[in-house]
């Protein structure tokens, strides 16, 4: 049984990184006491499947992760087993049951959509945002080789204001196997420190919400 599951990382699981977010799911799913699939051999992993990475010090309202049961159970059952099990930091949206020969998640990842709050003032952010977009290639360095950022960038927009009157970015990043944007490079290429920023994903588009 294939199981698809919403959640939010919330601020209490901010500096969790992915691999240890993988072993909490691991542990949150024992806890439930729901019948983790694993896989063949001589060395078994358990059946999760994280739809994309967050980077340490990001949270998200719209996660996806996939896991897989040994046995159907009723769904209803199962919603109610993860959230009384579910640790703080991480928040229960919604499940729903997923054919067992539907792609991976990643394969079918199309963008990732970003909410930026920027902590300090910057200065002509508007000019600067503008300048981004209508730049026609935006060379940058990762792991030491050179890529344009640009074709990355799907949208940049200007949000309104939050309640403590911090300026704040909606960002459209291509989230592809290979060519992925990422909202800390954007923010570098505006000339802004990423460490000056709280980054919140709150919308991982697949090709099926295309």
């Amino acid at each position: 049984m294939r199981i698809r599951i919403t959640f939010a990382k919330t601020s209490d699981m901010r500096y969790t990184g992915h691999l240890d977010l993988h072993r909490a799911w691991e542990r949150l799913i024992r806890r439930a006491r729901l019948p983790l699939a694993y896989t063949q051999g001589f060395s078994p992993h358990p059946r999760i499947n994280l739809a994309s990475a967050l980077p340490l010090g990001f949270t998200g309202e719209a996660e996806v992760v996939d896991i897989w049961l040994e046995q159907e159970l009723p769904l209803d059952k199962i919603l109610t087993a993860l959230r009384q099990a579910a640790p703080p930091g991480i928040g229960i949206e919604q499940i729903e049951t997923i054919d067992d020969h539907s792609p991976t998640l990643q394969t079918i990842l199309e963008a990732s959509e970003y909410v930026i709050t920027l902590l300090e003032p910057v200065a002509n952010l508007e000019a600067r945002r503008v300048e981004l977009l209508t730049a026609k290639e935006i060379i940058r360095q990762r792991r030491g080789r050179a890529y344009d950022l640009r074709p990355l960038i799907l949208d940049l927009q200007s949000l309104p204001k939050d309640g403590e009157t911090r300026q704040r970015l909606l960002a459209c990043l291509v989230a592809h196997e290979g060519a992925t944007g990422r909202p800390e490079e954007v923010l570098e290429a505006l000339g802004i420190d990423p460490l000056t920023a709280r980054v919140h994903r709150n919308r991982l588009i697949f090709r099926r919400d295309i």
